[in-house]
């Protein structure tokens, strides 16, 4: 289901009447988190699914801090970046993964180039 900035005023009654008496407080931070909530669904699909699906980055930053807490400590900032450039690179040894990226944020790196295409480094390449 695409939530839409209306929904509350559909469905929200129909929520109310089914679950109020049982979970009134959930009801009552709904429909006061939703204003808060109505600017998210200005960004097209693709971007608030990148928005709400953190579970890549947060594996991703589980093997940095991994990496990291392995090493210890560095001589130098070139030699951290280098070792979490080297557990970037573990994660596709083959690079066969970069085909696979490209196609699946192809509509993702789109929609941030049209969104945000004075923010968006060389936004025109994409």
């Amino acid at each position: 289901m695409i939530i839409t900035p209306g929904l509350p005023d559909l469905r929200g009654a129909q929520l109310a009447e089914a679950w109020g008496s049982r979970y009134g407080a959930i009801i009552r931070l709904w429909e006061n988190a939703w204003p808060e909530f109505i600017p998210f669904l200005d960004y097209d699909v693709e971007i608030r699914t990148v928005i709400c699906s953190t579970n890549a980055i947060e594996s991703l930053n589980a093997r940095y801090r991994r990496a990291i807490k392995a090493r210890g400590h560095f001589p130098s900032e070139q030699a951290a970046l280098k070792c979490l450039y080297l557990v970037t690179r573990s994660l596709d040894p083959t690079g066969t993964g970069r085909a696979r990226w490209a196609m699946r944020w192809k509509p993702t790196l789109n929609a941030f180039a049209i969104t945000f295409g004075d923010r968006f480094p060389a936004a025109e390449t994409y």
